[in-house]
């Protein structure tokens, strides 16, 4: 006997496949509570619901395909102790960095990791930002995505994001005035 796999068939194995790494995905966030509690943070499942959700159309929105475990635990993760997330913003903070987090891939043409942008977004936010996440997206990493995009790696000599305390280290007409000389 032959079995042949028609479209409901497979529309049924995409809903089990995103069933299964949605719930695996709810349980790595909703077990980042047991490092996070630390600062004072913790998600309910219905949080980490709404995070994972909105993550979905962060990803749609960006035109995105996300493989594995997502990157909704490395933002936790890498902005869980910073002096500018409490609980009351815990949510709706993790949030918007997973919206910025999607948008500047996308904007620097993926030629920056995940784990780069993750650190250059925390100090950012941590150092020249304070806080502020319009400034973030709108400014800081506008600017650094631009740089990326004219062929700027120097950030890629540094490795530790802490060293970068102002914007003037890719500085988009600097860097092209530079690039005009050589040439």
């Amino acid at each position: 006997m032959t079995y042949h796999h028609g479209q409901g068939d497979k529309q049924m194995e995409k809903n089990w496949l995103d069933l299964v790494q949605g719930k695996n995905q709810l349980a790595k966030v909703i077990d980042m509570n047991q490092y996070t509690e630390r600062y004072g943070l913790a998600l309910s499942e219905e949080q980490a619901e709404l995070i994972l959700e909105n993550r979905k159309k962060a990803l749609n929105e960006q035109r995105r395909v996300e493989f594995g475990e997502g990157i909704a635990h490395k933002i936790i993760m890498e902005f869980c102790d910073s002096d500018y997330i409490n609980q009351d913003n815990y949510v709706e903070t993790g949030i918007r960095l997973q919206e910025i987090f999607y948008l500047y891939k996308n904007e620097m043409q993926d030629e920056i990791t995940d784990d780069e942008l993750l650190h250059l977004m925390r100090n950012q936010y941590e150092q020249l930002c304070y806080g502020d996440l319009d400034y973030l997206e709108g400014t800081c990493l506008s600017d650094f995505a631009q740089a990326i995009r004219a062929g700027y790696s120097g950030y890629q000599d540094i490795g530790n994001y802490s060293k970068y305390d102002g914007r003037d280290q890719w500085n988009y007409e600097l860097y092209m005035e530079k690039l005009r000389d050589l040439g």
